[in-house]
């Protein structure tokens, strides 16, 4: 028996061209029923940027700075599934719950995979660029998309998006 698709893990890079991905993963929740998580990661500042900020600003200066930006990208985040659904979404396709977005801050594959865990997401559904690097350049560096597959106990579900 195949395993049951109750709650799917989107995660969005909110790149002009992730819509693909993002429609997939609507497709799948209106297929399955299931509930939609939309997660959106930030990564970690290098640390010499982090240092060079923090000879200007506080920490508590810092901390409502770094709020704030999550706060806005939370928002960002809703604006954009309200208009993929009003726009892109069919008449006919109904999303059968209403997403859930959310925003983290991390090294993107381990946030994503953490979340997933978190929700007990049954797929994780994302994008991936058209990749241009050396072979070389692959090996070593990977995408997150990679990185995700490899360290995930969950069906990955890649959608290809072309290039950016």
């Amino acid at each position: 028996m195949l395993p049951e698709i109750k709650t799917i893990l989107y995660a969005a890079d909110l790149g002009n061209v992730s819509s693909p991905a993002f429609h997939r993963a609507a497709a799948e929740a209106v297929r399955h029923g299931a509930h939609l998580h939309v997660l959106h990661v930030v990564g970690p500042a290098s640390g010499a940027a982090a240092k060079l900020v923090a000879t200007y600003m506080a920490d508590t200066e810092l901390r409502a700075m770094r709020d704030g930006g999550i706060h806005h990208l939370l928002e960002a985040l809703e604006a954009r599934i309200t208009a993929f659904c009003a726009e892109q979404l069919a008449d006919a396709i109904v999303l059968p719950h209403a997403p859930q977005p959310r925003v983290e801050e991390g090294h993107p594959p381990e946030t994503i995979v953490r979340i997933a865990e978190e929700i007990d997401a049954d797929l994780i559904v994302m994008g991936t660029r058209t990749r241009t690097h050396t072979i070389l350049g692959r090996f070593f560096l990977g995408s997150t998309a990679q990185s995700v597959l490899q360290l995930s106990d969950r069906p990955v579900l890649v959608v290809p998006l072309g290039d950016a």
